[in-house]
């Protein structure tokens, strides 16, 4: 049900827009302020409460007996309530969507889109919990005082480093999958378009030499990614130029990102990475230079993902490469999260895995390939988030891998 329908607006003249300080409000407001009123989302009970009977089964005394129950078998949290079927979508504010370090408060609306994009697309409960603190150490404590109740925990808008360390540390410390999306979910579309886009040039990965504008969240995962799927080389540059191990002022990640990549032993600027280059990856903003992206491979795949200002817009990109993506809704090949991280948690869900591991992304990746099927062509080599199959086939794949692999507890 949408917000302004659970609460209407008011239909008085004198009610104030966001920051209007008292003006009459405008009828051509931006109706997105309207869709978010009282937000997107509301808890509702799966049993009904209609008489003392109901009642008394609900709660006290009946809610004794399985409280009791699961105190002597632990196990039993997972049948008799919702922790298996719930993830917490946490963040501290800080790296929110292209905004940066907004602050808990403004991050809600985002996350509680993000909530209604797992409910929407993989049928899976999420709750967004914004935490008032940008220190490490207390966020990883109170994600972990946090999971008993839940299935699972969905990192979001956490900025880089801190990032990395927060997601390895309540990964061993939590014996539920602990996934940060905007490294890995991101990371899984990506490998999903460029296999069918290297599929319909009749190119081998290991033949293609990948270069990732951005070194954070994103582009690292990436790369990691992209190299542990067999993509030929990854070079990577940040706003100092090309991430080599000749660089004196890296951070311990980008140095460990520089002993992975960059086989080739380029150093300089993106611009001269590009030279040759196979497929381009922006995950960073800004404007590469349109000579920068003539001079690539022919037939190259530029994957420009900055919103709402694509690194390359299509209309070059297009007059140089056979595959265009980017991450808008309004341009073809959309690279976009909710098409890997509904059915991710879905199937790790599903299987009760206690972790999400490198062969679970790939199996979804996989997957998210193999929805378009006979019907890949330049324009369509990553299907639509609306499309049905994306989530049923990411599920599956990934609760198969998880059992696979050791992970599974059902």
């Amino acid at each position: 049900m949408a917000a302004e329908i659970v609460n209407p607006r008011s239909d008085s003249t004198t009610e104030s827009a966001p920051g209007d300080a008292g003006e009459p409000l405008d009828p051509a407001f931006d109706p997105a302020f309207a869709l978010h009123r009282g937000g997107k989302m509301a808890v509702q009970a799966t049993v009904p409460v209609r008489d003392k009977d109901d009642l008394s089964l609900a709660y006290t005394p009946g809610v004794a007996k399985v409280c009791t129950a699961i105190a002597e078998q632990p196990e039993l949290v997972h049948e008799y309530t919702w922790k298996s079927q719930v993830v917490a979508v946490v963040t501290d504010g800080t790296a929110v969507l292209g905004l940066g370090d907004i602050g808990p408060e403004a991050s809600l609306p985002v996350m509680e889109g993000k909530a209604i994009l797992f409910k929407q697309f993989g049928g899976v409960d999420a709750v967004p919990i914004a935490l008032a603190t940008k220190d490490t150490d207390e966020i990883i404590e109170t994600v972990v005082r946090l999971a008993p109740s839940f299935g699972g925990v969905n990192l979001e808008d956490i900025s880089a480093p801190r990032c990395f360390e927060i997601e390895r540390r309540l990964q061993e410390r939590l014996d539920i999958p602990v996934f940060h999306d905007d490294q890995h979910g991101t990371a899984i579309v990506t490998l999903a378009a460029l296999r069918n886009a290297a599929k319909l040039t009749e190119r081998p990965l290991g033949e293609l030499r990948a270069v990732i504008s951005g070194a954070g969240a994103a582009g690292v995962a990436i790369a990691k990614f992209l190299l542990e799927a067999g993509v030929g080389d990854v070079t990577v540059a940040d706003r100092k130029g090309i991430v080599s191990q000749d660089r004196e002022d890296l951070t311990p990640v980008k140095r460990e990102l520089a002993e992975l990549t960059n086989r080739a032993g380029l150093s300089g600027s993106l611009e001269t990475a590009l030279a040759g280059a196979d497929v381009f990856i922006g995950v960073s903003g800004g404007t590469v230079p349109e000579k920068a992206v003539a001079s690539m491979a022919k037939g190259a795949f530029v994957f420009a993902m900055a919103n709402p200002n694509p690194e390359v817009h299509p209309d070059v990109a297009h007059k140089y490469a056979a595959v265009v993506a980017t991450g808008r809704s309004d341009y073809p090949n959309q690279i976009n999260n909710v098409l890997a991280f509904p059915g991710i948690f879905a199937g790790a869900l599903q299987v009760r895995a206690s972790r999400i591991t490198e062969g679970m992304k790939i199996a979804a990746a996989n997957a998210l390939a193999d929805v378009v099927g006979d019907e890949l062509a330049a324009d369509y080599v990553i299907p639509s988030p609306f499309d049905e199959r994306v989530a049923p086939a990411v599920t599956a794949a990934v609760a198969a891998a998880a059992r696979a692999e050791g992970v599974a507890r059902r």
